[in-house]
């Protein structure tokens, strides 16, 4: 995604709204966190709301979200539905964050507008 041009200009030369879109969708804790674990494959509202402790109205509201979004998709089998990412670029998306955050350290988690201390949430893989 070119956002500027090579002269000193800062205006964007394509519409961020998209982007900003994308990265707003990612931002909520809950729905990064279903995200994740799709990455590791299919998983049912069950399995999710295990995994994050959240109720189940919760977790199809942001499934939902993710879906109109384009970012996940369902599989219906019996009574059950089976949710995945539609995207495999989405996986590179995350595991380029993550690699991202692993080269700034603390940085991000500290950013007076946007870090822990401002009032985001955070998990680490693996945590309940």
């Amino acid at each position: 995604m070119a956002m500027t041009t090579g002269r000193s200009s800062t205006r964007p030369t394509t519409d961020l709204a998209p982007a900003v879109a994308l990265f707003h969708g990612l931002s909520d804790p809950t729905r990064l966190a279903i995200l994740e674990r799709l990455t590791e494959g299919e998983a049912r509202v069950v399995d999710l709301t295990g995994l994050l402790g959240a109720a189940q109205s919760t977790v199809s509201a942001h499934l939902a979200c993710l879906r109109e979004c384009g970012l996940v998709t369902g599989r219906p089998e019996g009574r059950q539905m089976f949710y995945s990412l539609t995207r495999p670029e989405l996986m590179d998306l995350l595991a380029s964050a993550e690699t991202l955050l692993a080269a700034t350290g603390n940085k991000v988690a500290l950013c007076p507008t946007y870090g822990v201390r401002a009032g985001a949430t955070t998990k680490t893989r693996g945590s309940k």
